[in-house]
This record gives C-alpha cells, sequence and structure tokens, in this order.
C-alpha cells in the first residue's frame, strides 16, 4: 500500500553516530591543539523525573540509570521539572527541582549547578514541560550556565509557531551539541532551524534488554491465557486513536475469536485535570456500543517500567494507532521494537523510519478497516508474524540502554574534544561587563594574600577563596610571596603609591610596606625553616601539622627559593632579613650547579641576577651564574630547529622563564650571543601561545603540554605561564626598546582580566586573588597561592612601566 510523502524530499541530509564521531576523531591527521575527548565527572540532566508520571520523566530516569549503571552513580545527577505546587516524591539523585512557571527558579538552578562543579549539562527538551510562552523560562537557565551543554530534542516541528521557532533557534545556539532520536528530526533542525548537521547526533530512543519470549510466558500475568493479545499503552490522550482499534475490533473477532485488546495506561495528567477521565469514558462507550465490551480492558493506572515489561511481553501483536503524523519520537513504539513484538501502527514519523525494512506493519491514519486487515493478516500467518518479531529485536539491539548511554557520552566526549580544540564563550561570559578599559590595571588588593597567609607561612591550596589546610604549604609559594613582599616593600620606598592604586580597602588596614614588614619575615623564616644544612637543599612540602613530606624537595622549588633570597638581597633594605637571607643563599647556591632541570638554573639565575645587583664582585655566585646561563644556552642551541626554537622538546610549565634568565644574564654581561638566543626563543613562544583567530594569549596547557611534533594541550591554562610571560616580555622590552615586546606582556597580562579563550576574568576584583586556572568550559573558582601570587607578581610588574605605559595596539575582544 502506498503512503503519501510527509517528510522532505531532500534526503542529502545526515547525521553521523557518536560511535562514528569518535572513531574519527582517533585517525585523523594530528591538528594544532590537543583535543583527545575525555569524560565529564559530574553530568546534570535537566527534564522530568519519575515518580511524575509523563514519557520525558520515564525516559529521563531510564537514562540517568543506564549512565550509572555504565558510568557509575557518584558523576550523576537529575534536576525535573515540577508542573504541581506540592512537587513529588524524588529519588536521592534529584538534587534540585525547577518550579515551572517560575522564571527565578531557573535563574537559581543555574547557579546552583555552575556552584556545584558540573561540567556537562543535559537538557531533555519538549516545549510542554518548561513554563513560559513555548517554554521559553528554560531558556534563563540556560543562558546562565558555565559549562557545556548537550541538548536532547524529543520534538522537532516542522511547522513551528513565531514563538516555538526563536526558542529552538536559541537552544540550538547555546547548545555544544543536539542528540535526536530520528533523521527526520535531523532534517528539520538543518532545513528549518538551519542547524549544521556536524551540531547533530542521532542516538535512539533507549530500550530495555529482554529476552525474545514467546507471548504465553507473560498472559497468565493479566488473566489473558489463550488468548490473542493486542496491545497499546501509554497515557491516554485524544491523539492515540485508540478508537480506531476498538472500532476493528468487530471484524477481528469475526475471525479470532479469543482476541483480547489491552488498554493500559492512566489518562495523561495535564488532559485528565482539565478534562478529567472524559476520553478513557468515551472509548468504553464505545467499546460497549459495538459489543466488544468484554474483549477490550483498562488498566486505569500509570505503568511502571518493571509492569511495562510484563504488558508488552503478553502481546502478540502491538499497535500504535496515532492519529497524527507529526510525532519524530514515540518511546512506547521504542520499547515494543526492543521486546521484538510484531507491530502495526498508523504512518507517524517515528513509526516510519522504525519500521522500515518490514520491522513492522503501516496502516493509514484514521482506518480501523485496515487496522483489522492487517491483524487478522498477522494472527493467521505466524511465519510471517515470527520474522517480523525477529528483524524488530536484531534491529534494537543497538537501541538498549547500554548502548544509549555510551552513545551519550560519547557525545559529551565530543563535546570536551571540540571545547578543547575551538573553546566556546558562554552565554553568561558574553554577557559580563568589563569593568576596565584595554590600557587599565585593577588596583592592587591583598586581602586574599592576607588570608592565605597564616604565622608558618602562605598556604598552597585553597576551596574557592578559603585557605585548604589539609593540603599544607610549600616552599615553592612562599619564595614567590617574598619576592612580592620585597617588590612592595620596593614600590613603597620609592614613593609611588599613587601608581600602584592601592584601593580603599589598602588604606585602611595598611599600606604595601606594611604588608611587606608583617609578612616578609614569615615566608623568609618559612625558607630558613625549610632548609636542611646537612643536604644542602630545601624542603618544598610542610604539612599542617608542621612535618615535612620529603627529605628533599624539588630542584624546581630549591631554585625558586634562591630567586627569592636573591631578590631579599638585591632589594630589601631591612638589616635582619638581608642577614638572613645572604646566610642563606650562600648555603644553598653551590648545590645548584648539581642540577639538571633547566627551570631550577633559569630560577637560580634570576635570584643570582639579583644578588648580584647589590653585591656585583661576588666571584662564586659570578661562576655559578657563568655554568648556568652557558648549560642554558647550549640546551637551547643544541635543541634548536627552523620550527622548534625552544630548549626541550617539549613546551611543559614556567616556560617564559627560561628565555627571561637568558636575557637577564645575557643583557647584564653583553652576551649578544645570549641575549639573541633569548629574544628568539621567546619570540617563537609568543607566537606559539597565540591565538590564530583572535590574536590573544593562549598558554600552553597543563593536561598535555606541547611536545615536539606532538599537539598542544590547550587546557587547563594555568596563571603561571601568563605571569612569566609578562616578566619575559618586559624583560625583552628593557633589553631591545621595542614596543611589540610591551604590547605582548599587556596581552599577557590581558590573559587574567578575560581576554582569552572564555572572555572570563581570572581575576576576582572582590577578593584581589586568582583563580586557579582555565578549563574549556570555565575558570577554576579555587584560588590557590601560586595563582593568586603570579597575578600579584605580574601586576606589580606591569605597574612600573613609566606611567603604566598602554599597549600600542591588542587584539579585539571578539567572540571566539
Amino acid at each position: 500500500m502506498a503512503l503519501p510523502i510527509t517528510v522532505f524530499p531532500n534526503r542529502t541530509l545526515e547525521v553521523v553516530s557518536p560511535r562514528l564521531l569518535a572513531r574519527e576523531m582517533t585517525s585523523a591527521p594530528s591538528v594544532r591543539w590537543q583535543s583527545q575527548p575525555s569524560l565529564p565527572s559530574r553530568i546534570a540532566v535537566i527534564g522530568n523525573y519519575l515518580p511524575r508520571h509523563c514519557g520525558i520523566a520515564t525516559f529521563t530516569t531510564d537514562l540517568c540509570s543506564a549512565i550509572a549503571d555504565e558510568y557509575g552513580t557518584a558523576r550523576l545527577m537529575a534536576l525535573p521539572v515540577n508542573d504541581t505546587e506540592e512537587g513529588y516524591d524524588y529519588p536521592a539523585r534529584v538534587r534540585w527541582s525547577l518550579a515551572q512557571d517560575d522564571v527565578k527558579s531557573y535563574q537559581d538552578a543555574a547557579e546552583f549547578l555552575n556552584f556545584n562543579n558540573v561540567d556537562m549539562v543535559c537538557l531533555q527538551h519538549e516545549y510542554g514541560i518548561f513554563g513560559g510562552p513555548a517554554g521559553s523560562h528554560i531558556l534563563h537557565l540556560l543562558r546562565g550556565l558555565k559549562m557545556p551543554l548537550v541538548t536532547t530534542l524529543h520534538t522537532v516541528l516542522r511547522e513551528p509557531d513565531p514563538s516555538q521557532m526563536r526558542v529552538m533557534e536559541e537552544i540550538a545556539e547555546l547548545s555544544d551539541r543536539l542528540i535526536v532520536m530520528s533523521q527526520l528530526s535531523s532534517q528539520f533542525l538543518q532545513e528549518i532551524f538551519k542547524v549544521p548537521g556536524s551540531k547533530i547526533d542521532m542516538v535512539p530512543h533507549g530500550v530495555p534488554d529482554l529476552p525474545f519470549l514467546d507471548p504465553k510466558f507473560c498472559k497468565d500475568r493479566f488473566g489473558v491465557e489463550g488468548k490473542a493479545v493486542l496491545l497499546t499503552f501509554g497515557l491516554l490522550s485524544p491523539n492515540k486513536g485508540i478508537e480506531n482499534v476498538i472500532q476493528a475490533l468487530p471484524q477481528i473477532l469475526s475471525s479470532h475469536k479469543h482476541v483480547v485488546y489491552l488498554v493500559a495506561g492512566a489518562t495523561h495528567p495535564h488532559i485528565f485535570r482539565r478534562e478529567g477521565d472524559r476520553y478513557r469514558e468515551s472509548l468504553q462507550a464505545l467499546a460497549k456500543k459495538v459489543g466488544v465490551e468484554s474483549q477490550v480492558i483498562f488498566h486505569n493506572r500509570f505503568v511502571s517500567p518493571e509492569e511495562m515489561v510484563e504488558f508488552i511481553g503478553s502481546a502478540d501483536i502491538y499497535i500504535t494507532p496515532y492519529r497524527h503524523e507529526a510525532q519524530v519520537v514515540s518511546g512506547t513504539l521504542a520499547y515494543a521494537l526492543g521486546a521484538g513484538k510484531a507491530i502495526i501502527s498508523t504512518p507517524y514519523w517515528h513509526a516510519i523510519e522504525l519500521l522500515d525494512d518490514r520491522r513492522g506493519a503501516l496502516v493509514p491514519f484514521e482506518n480501523p478497516d485496515a487496522i483489522a486487515q492487517k491483524t487478522v493478516e498477522l494472527l493467521d500467518t505466524p511465519a510471517i508474524r515470527h520474522a517480523m518479531r525477529k528483524r524488530a529485536y536484531l534491529f534494537a539491539r543497538e537501541m538498549v540502554w547500554k548502548r544509549v548511554a555510551q552513545g551519550y557520552m560519547e557525545s559529551f566526549a565530543r563535546v570536551r574534544g571540540d571545547r578543547m580544540a575551538g573553546p566556546k564563550v558562554q552565554f553568561s561570559a558574553r554577557m559580563t561587563d568589563k569593568s576596565l578599559d584595554e590600557d587599565q590595571l585593577p588596583p592592587l588588593k591583598l586581602n586574599h594574600l592576607r588570608r592565605m597567609t597564616d604565622d608558618t607561612g602562605m598556604l598552597q591550596h585553597s576551596v574557592f577563596t578559603i585557605p585548604n589546610r589539609n593540603e599544607g604549604y610549600a616552599t615553592d609559594d612562599n619564595a614567590r610571596a617574598l619576592i612580592l613582599a620585597v617588590q612592595l616593600e620596593q614600590v613603597d620606598r620609592e614613593h609611588v603609591p599613587e601608581r600602584l592604586d592601592v584601593g580603599r580597602y589598602e588604606r585602611r588596614l595598611g599600606s604595601a610596606d606594611s604588608f611587606s614588614a608583617n609578612f616578609a619575615g614569615v615566608y623568609l623564616s618559612f625558607l630558613e625553616h625549610a632548609f636542611s644544612p646537612a643536604k644542602g637543599r630545601f624542603r618544598n612540602f610542610l604539612r599542617y601539622d608542621r612535618r615535612w613530606s620529603e627529605p628533599v624537595g624539588s630542584e624546581d622549588s630549591h631554585g625558586r627559593a634562591l630567586w627569592a633570597l636573591g631578590t631579599v638581597l638585591g632589594r630589601s633594605q631591612d638589616q635582619g632579613f638581608r642577614g638572613a637571607a645572604g646566610r642563606l643563599f650562600e648555603y644553598s647556591l653551590p648545590t645548584a650547579v648539581e642540577f639538571s632541570s633547566p627551570r631550577a638554573w633559569a630560577y637560580t639565575l634570576l635570584g643570582i641576577q639579583e644578588y648580584l645587583a647589590s653585591y656585583p664582585g661576588d666571584r662564586d655566585a659570578q661562576k655559578v651564574r657563568s655554568v648556568l646561563s652557558r648549560r642554558l644556552l647550549e640546551m637551547y642551541e643544541s635543541v634548536r630547529s627552523p620550527d622548534w626554537k625552544w630548549f626541550e622538546n617539549v613546551l611543559a610549565y614556567g616556560n617564559a622563564r627560561l628565555p627571561q634568565a637568558l636575557l637577564l644574564v645575557g643583557s647584564a654581561c653583553s652576551d649578544h650571543r645570549m641575549v639573541s638566543a633569548g629574544l628568539e626563543s621567546l619570540d617563537w613562544l609568543s607566537q606559539t601561545q597565540r591565538c590564530e583567530t583572535n590574536g590573544h594569549f593562549v598558554p600552553i596547557g597543563a593536561h598535555g603540554f606541547y611536545r615536539q611534533g606532538g599537539e598542544k594541550a590547550r587546557f587547563d591554562q594555568q596563571p603561571i605561564e601568563a605571569a612569566g610571560a609578562v616578566s619575559a616580555c618586559l624583560q625583552a622590552y628593557r633589553v631591545t626598546g621595542d614596543g611589540r615586546w610591551r604590547n605582548q606582556a599587556w596581552s599577557a597580562f590581558h590573559w587574567f582580566l578575560g581576554n582569552n579563550d572564555l572572555q572570563l576574568p581570572l581575576y576576582d576584583s572582590v577578593t584581589g586573588g586568582c583563580r586557579d586556572g582555565l578549563h574549556p568550559d570555565r575558570a577554576n573558582e579555587n584560588q590557590g597561592a601560586e595563582s593568586t601570587l603570579s597575578f600579584l607578581m605580574a601586576l606589580v610588574e606591569m605597574r612600573s612601566l613609566p606611567e603604566f605605559e598602554p599597549p600600542e595596539s591588542l587584539p579585539t575582544d571578539t567572540q571566539l
């Protein structure tokens, strides 16, 4: 029988499944930025949830259970929508519920998700479950999200009204990917809503993984042993077309008198509130009128997933007699297909796709005679019915919930890979008001630095903005803090508080000099305590109970300690500090020549050069400087190639300090070869760490770094890299007088203020601290010591520019 064409004739549009996408990513040639997909650790699923009675609730509950079974429960939470004031008795997985018609509830939910470090949101979208015109309230939630969004579309309209069009277009724009359950949904999205096919994933509606059973196995559960069972289940509403099956029953019974028709499911709650049980009552009246009252069995209750399995299992033929074509998803049809049922359906859109290739039989809309004829045909020919069942069952093995959960996670991983390769600026970031002009610097605020410091030293980590005492202290951070304290002492001594623009908070609590006087001694005392005279080395990690975690710290931490001690000796006028620092510097410097880390060499050289500013005639320090700077230069020259102008075969962390050390020593010693190497390597690093699209600063990410011949890790971006770039570029500016180096320093500094991949500020103008880094989808909200000190050190250095010379030009802050 020919059926009318109800879809677009253009079949050139297609959707590639997430599994194929994942395979393509692993076999594709290397790209500029590292983009290996990874699974999210905390997922929030927004959509109705059981015990609410609706198809979306069942779907969301089943999806969450499938993901939890496959990947663990710790990573998952659900946020359903309440359509009544009293709400529902949800299980523990539900962490937040939305009030359907309350806009503030949606806004608060976005803040809740951001606060709880959710790294992936999956929206189950159906226009009718959200408040506002065409369900537009959900946009208030989506606009506030700081993490990636994947949206599953349960309805895609062929003829949307203007409100539905606007809502769907914005959801598509805010979503990283869209999941559909039919190819026609994809076609509608591309043709009507202009969504690129590359943004769409096809993941089928999930089904339970049921055995292929003989219907006789389940019939006694419903008292229909020995009967041929026809079944329709789901929430009842007038568009289901059940009356057409009832009208077909007399003709069916004339050939098969043992047929019964089970109608399982409660009236849809929204229909029931508006009309009561009028539709069911009309069906009962119709059955009585045509003389089949005893053959039509209504089960008037919401069918649980467990009962649904038993109902489907009992059916010889499953019928979906829906009255309209405009349905791109039918969960009940998918469940019947997954159970391997013989299926008769009207040709609505999802049925046309699922029942293709003789996996079911299609009959015209509103045609009881066609339903009767096809039912009799299938009951008369068990072999044809069984073959249809087998084709349906085998096809649906790719639809079981385990496979669907894998499809969703592959789509999530694709999003994370895409974010790594091409960061997306969130709507919330685009709407953030930029508080500073490009040529302005923020005021110095030391309140977070004070909070992170106790009488032992500076704690290394924080939980948001409070110290994390469990992680203790580090020599690395206390050395940085000592450098900053001495820099602030020098700034205050040079009588430029007006340049430093210390805010009102600082004026109330004391000047930068007050901070230096109060805390420099704490940081210096920490270094003294960290030094082990017997080994000639600094220890690094000190637990909060003041016990060292290791007998000897890293070479890098030793180098940073020397840098800090040299800074005290080169800049501080506190004689007590100078005396203590001088003793430590003398004891700890000789060991540095034994180090193999080029960063330890660079940090040591920075410290020696600071020291020699006050003691230029110290021949021992000069010898160490000569040894380490030559090693660094020779390392560069041995590794350097035309396309890799660097010291190692990997760009790792603290990169800019290496060319900075060559520039500082080379200019002091008038070593043009060393200066040339420093400038060349810094220039190459600056080009490597620049966004090709917008020209802003993009530090090498800590999640994989950048190996020669490999891919760059774009994330996680660390403040230590921006601070190092500021210092190195300013040193290049001092050496050459070339304004482009000043511009590069401004570019690196503006990374802190929001001119970065996500247009999110790392600097916290409230606390004066700095967030711990930039992830593919958000800033790390913890404000640890390394991050805060990196920002403050960079700020003080930028303030050292004559009258804060602004850049000649900066890359525009356009949207990525």
